[in-house]
């Protein structure tokens, strides 16, 4: 997927870094000329399609990356705990603790 670079704070070295682990939407399993923006989840439902494999640097604008859309991810080596309505969302990746 290109994951999008809007939104994303830069680093004390400059670097705008997407973590590994972010949970992505955007519409791009649909269209894959979409970017990849972190998932937008509201109290019942959310546009979640996949979770970034790698960290993806965007400093310079959208870059390519990796989504797990189908898979196990272990959820203490992410960044930030899958909601309900997320988890719901994906229902092809296991999340194990």
């Amino acid at each position: 997927v290109t994951v999008d670079d809007t939104g994303v704070t830069a680093n004390a070295e400059g670097k705008k870094i997407v973590p590994a682990g972010t949970i992505l939407g955007g519409g791009v399993l649909a269209d894959p000329s979409k970017v990849a923006k972190k998932a937008k989840t509201s109290t019942d439902k959310s546009d979640a399609e996949g979770v970034l494999l790698n960290d993806t640097d965007v400093t310079y604008g959208p870059a390519s990356g990796a989504m797990v859309i189908h898979g196990f991810i272990d959820v203490n080596k992410i960044p930030n705990q899958p909601d309900v309505a997320e988890t719901a969302a994906l229902k092809q990746i296991t999340f194990l603790k």
